[in-house]
């Protein structure tokens, strides 16, 4: 090859490589500062495809910001909530039907009894737990548990008395019923809260079975569905299915599977939900009334046994598609956004407690998309059952095994 022809491949090979770099650097620039290669590195379960960019495996983050991981008991009993109480105090509740109160060192209370029978088999117990608005006078705790009865059992919503001596809860009564009975012990939900004005909002799972899974697209029952009542149970006024003949009032959206997790941003005031898919499809779902969230017409997962859902279709013109979603599974459960500015980079970011994944999910969230996602206590080898913001800036989470954990800012110290 003569003197011209090697310059002029030169040439041509230096264009091709400079062209590279500079879109490389280009593409390098796009990317948010800090990211990495998305967490998740397993082959999916399917082979179905997003319906738009970001809605799955996004770059990863990492947190530069050092913080504290602390056991602070293992002598819970199956844990399931895990809630912040005005004073700083850490109310959580244990599945089989009894309420632990935490001090920050990690010192329990003994158990607190006073609820009615619950169906604590496999999925199933007393489950989650809310200060209310007036806690500091009222001392009243509402809950969700699985009310157990010879009909079967439901996901319930009940309120009670803690009492002065903290030994029991007083005149408990259930003041909303996800009906109907049904004889099984899973998909119950179920998480509660209260929004601005003092109303609750609460997510129901659709009970599992394939007899069970169309009762969430259909408006005459409690199963898959977001409910939005007042303090006293009764329908908020507005709720968007008022008036529809044959629906629940209490309804707020329809069409979840099993929706563990549920917080509002706190500076939108936006209602978020996670619920569980089942091989793939985990979902997280920005919560807006009146909505069809899809299951089990359209998901991003298949059956356990490998075969298809329903037709196998993961979008359906006036079904809502998830804000994102996981496969591999990560069987979040509680969920919470973290408002404090005790670490500022973790400030409106989301946390879930993922279970058979075995960590906790950050994910980092602009405009109503994540951005990004890192995997936190990975090395802790726990199912997380909830997560939840303490008073101090740190994060308070909950296994499966019974510990207690605080994650966040060093401990502050009195002189």
């Amino acid at each position: 090859m003569n003197q011209f022809k090697m310059s002029i491949l030169f040439a041509v090979a230096f264009t091709l490589l400079s062209a590279s770099c500079e879109q490389q650097k280009e593409e390098q620039k796009e990317l948010p500062e800090g990211t990495l290669p998305p967490v998740e590195t397993e082959a999916p379960n399917s082979d179905f495809q997003p319906a738009f960019e970001g809605q799955t495996r996004v770059a990863g983050v990492r947190t530069t910001t050092e913080y504290t991981i602390e056991v602070l008991t293992d002598d819970l009993s199956s844990p399931w909530a895990v809630t912040a109480l005005p004073d700083g105090r850490i109310a959580i509740t244990e599945k089989g039907g009894t309420l632990r109160v935490a001090q920050l060192d990690g010192t329990l209370s003994d158990k607190i009894e006073g609820f009615p029978e619950v169906d604590d088999r496999r999925q199933g117990g007393l489950m989650d737990v809310a200060p209310a608005p007036d806690f500091e006078t009222s001392r009243v705790l509402y809950f969700t548990l699985a009310e157990r009865t010879a009909q079967g059992s439901l996901t319930a919503v009940g309120k009670g008395r803690l009492s002065d001596d903290e030994t029991s809860i007083e005149n408990f009564e259930i003041i909303f019923r996800a009906i109907p009975y049904y004889d099984n012990s899973m998909h119950f939900g179920s998480r509660l809260l209260f929004d601005k004005n003092g109303h609750i909002f609460v997510s129901t799972g659709e009970r599992s079975d394939r007899a069970t899974r169309p009762l969430s697209q259909k408006l005459d029952n409690g199963y898959g569905k977001v409910i939005h009542i007042t303090a006293e149970g009764d329908p908020v006024p507005g709720n968007p299915f008022i008036g529809t003949e044959g629906a629940l009032p209490e309804i707020y959206t329809y069409g979840h599977r099993n929706a563990q997790g549920l917080d509002i941003h706190p500076v939108t005031g936006e209602l978020w939900l996670n619920e569980m898919g089942p091989r793939g499809g985990d979902e997280l779902n920005l919560i807006k009334p009146g909505l069809n969230y899809g299951w089990p017409t359209i998901t991003y997962g298949i059956e356990y046994s490998g075969e298809i859902v329903g037709e196998g279709i993961t979008q359906m013109e006036g079904l809502e598609q998830p804000v994102y979603y996981w496969d591999p599974v990560l069987s979040p459960s509680g969920m919470a956004f973290y408002s404090s500015n005790a670490i500022p980079e973790w400030q409106n970011n989301l946390f879930l407690a993922g279970m058979s994944s075995r960590h906790i999910a950050r994910l980092v969230i602009e405009d109503n998309k994540v951005i990004g996602e890192e995997r936190l206590l990975v090395d802790e080898g726990e199912r997380f059952r909830d997560v939840g913001e303490g008073a101090d800036g740190a994060l308070y989470a909950v296994t499966d095994a019974g510990q207690l954990y605080r994650i966040g800012p060093a401990k502050t110290t009195v002189n």
